[in-house]
Order: C-alpha cells, then sequence, then structure tokens
C-alpha cells in the first residue's frame, strides 16, 4: 500500500469510527435502578445497533494502528509497535468486550426477573469497562502515536502538539468519574484534534518530505527517535 493511500485510509477510519461512536452514544439509552431488565426489554434495539455501531468504532480504531505500522516504523519500531498494542489490541479487545456485554444483557432480558441482580453486575462490569478501563490503552497509544508524529515531522507540530495536550486533558474526565464528577467535556479537545488530523491526512498526507528523507537513511538509523538526542 502506498503512503498516501495509507494516509487517506487512516483518515477514513479515524472519521468512520468517531461517526459509529457518537451514533452509539446517541441511541444508546441510559439505564440505570433496578429495573434493568425492564428497561433493556423496552429498548432491545436500540441497545442492539448500539452494540454493533460500538464494534464498528473498534474495529475501525484497531485497524488504523495496523494500516499505520509499516509507515512509523520507519521511524521507530518500539513507538509504532506500542501504538499496535495499546490502540490496536488491547483497546480493541477492550470494545469487543463492552459490546459483547450488552448483547448478553439483551438476551438475559428475556430470562426471569430473578436474575436482576446478575444482569446489574453485568451493567457495572460494562460501564466500567467502556467508561474507565478503554481510556487507559486508548491515551497510552494515543501518546506514542503522537509523539512519533511529532518526533518524524509527518503531520504539522500543532497538530501532533493539539494530540498531547488533548490526551493530557482527556485522561481527567474518567479520573474524575471515579470521584463522582463529570468532566467528560475535556474529552473534545481530542475528538475535535481527530477530526482535524483526519481531514488532513485525506487532503493532504503525510509529510512526503519527512517520508522521503527517512527512506534514503541507512535502516540502522531506524530506531533514531527512540535513542538519539539529535533527532530531537
Amino acid at each position: 500500500m502506498s503512503d498516501r493511500r495509507a494516509a487517506t485510509m487512516i483518515g477514513s477510519l479515524y472519521i468512520l469510527g468517531t461517526a459509529a461512536g457518537v451514533a452509539a452514544a446517541l441511541i444508546m439509552p441510559t439505564m440505570t435502578g433496578s429495573d434493568i431488565l425492564a428497561q433493556l426489554a423496552a429498548n432491545r434495539t436500540a441497545v442492539i445497533a448500539g452494540a454493533f455501531l460500538t464494534l464498528t468504532m473498534g474495529f475501525a480504531l484497531s485497524a488504523l494502528s495496523a494500516v499505520f505500522y509499516p509507515i512509523g516504523r520507519r521511524f521507530s519500531e518500539a513507538l509504532s509497535m506500542g501504538y499496535v498494542i495499546f490502540r490496536g489490541a488491547l483497546e480493541g479487545m477492550l470494545y469487543v468486550l463492552s459490546a459483547f456485554l450488552w448483547l448478553v444483557l439483551v438476551a438475559l432480558s428475556a430470562e426471569p426477573s430473578s436474575i436482576a441482580p446478575v444482569a446489574g453486575a453485568l451493567r457495572i462490569a460494562q460501564g466500567l469497562i467502556f467508561d474507565q478501563l478503554i481510556a487507559l490503552p486508548f491515551l497510552l497509544g494515543a501518546v506514542m502515536f503522537y509523539w512519533l508524529l511529532f518526533r518524524a515531522r509527518l503531520v504539522p507540530r500543532w497538530i501532533t502538539v493539539w494530540g498531547l495536550v488533548g490526551a493530557a486533558l482527556y485522561l481527567t474526565a474518567p479520573l474524575a468519574r471515579m470521584a463522582g464528577l463529570n468532566l467528560d467535556m475535556l474529552m473534545v479537545p481530542l475528538g475535535l484534534q481527530e477530526m482535524v488530523l483526519a481531514v488532513w491526512l485525506i487532503v493532504k498526507g503525510f509529510n512526503q518530505d519527512a517520508l522521503t528523507a527517512e527512506d534514503r537513511q541507512p535502516r540502522a538509523t531506524a530506531t533514531r527517535l527512540d535513542m538519539s538526542p539529535e533527532a530531537v
């Protein structure tokens, strides 16, 4: 795959994943309280659709790390592989698990009310995974990705600095939830940055000068972004 095509695909996957995530958030009903089974039964279609949209988001955001890997490894094997592990494997697995739990809950909604405590426990587990646990691999992968882009100058540095600052702000939201606070607005800057990056990659692609210069270097320098102070 050419670098230009890869950039377009990465930008498109960002948009697809974000659109699926926003759609899932809009249609998924808020379910709390002790009558979880009744709420699930009344919102089966919305919950099933939301689960599959969550899967779409997870697959799209996981796939883009694999598409980026052949490009990123030219500059840093360690950062590129870390990005694949955290955003591709771990984050993707948690999205799949979250969607799976929703589908299990839908199936349980047809069962007797005596299993309501089980359904309640599964709903708590799903919320913990989606609202808090996913943030860790997401942020670790994002920081690796934006640091690599920053050092390699593959996109304008104002975009990558925005991403790094946005990641720091994003981290505050799940931590605040643990304390019973709602600071989800701090997630917005990183979400906007990802869309700006997506459009940039679709329209402009990666910096061809940086790619060309790297391709002319001996392969022994492939890890210089991790090791060499001159690369800063």
